[in-house]
């Protein structure tokens, strides 16, 4: 095999290996909603990072300062839903730290405030 035979060749597998690299990425990326078991315990590491200075994250738990609702609180709301979180992630509020949440890190949160309803 020559050496532009073999250099095309490899250049050849290389962009395939990069095609497939694309898709597994896009697919991950655009999948189905993050839920069940692994979105909720995503969400409930982000939450612990980042709300439970301020909110309660555990269930059956108090906060530390009485004008952040628990996590648990917010999910026996009876107006909870996947709906309203993800407005709620998409809002200001005077309250709160201005976060910026990726709509991924959005669904897993939502998914760990949802898991909490009723217990």
């Amino acid at each position: 095999m020559s050496h532009s035979v073999r250099i095309y060749l490899g250049l050849a597998v290389l962009a395939a290996l990069s095609v497939l690299f694309l898709l597994s990425v896009v697919h991950t990326a655009a999948g189905a909603p993050r839920s069940g078991p692994r979105a909720v315990a995503e969400g409930h590491r982000l939450a612990q990072a980042w709300c439970q200075t301020c909110h309660a994250v555990e269930p059956r738990t108090a906060g530390f300062f009485d004008e952040a609702p628990s996590f648990q609180a917010i999910a026996d709301r009876s107006g909870t839903t996947a709906l309203a979180l993800t407005v709620f992630w998409r809002t200001s509020h005077q309250n709160m730290p201005n976060l910026v949440i990726a709509p991924e890190q959005a669904e897993v949160l939502s998914a760990y405030i949802l898991s909490l309803r009723g217990k």
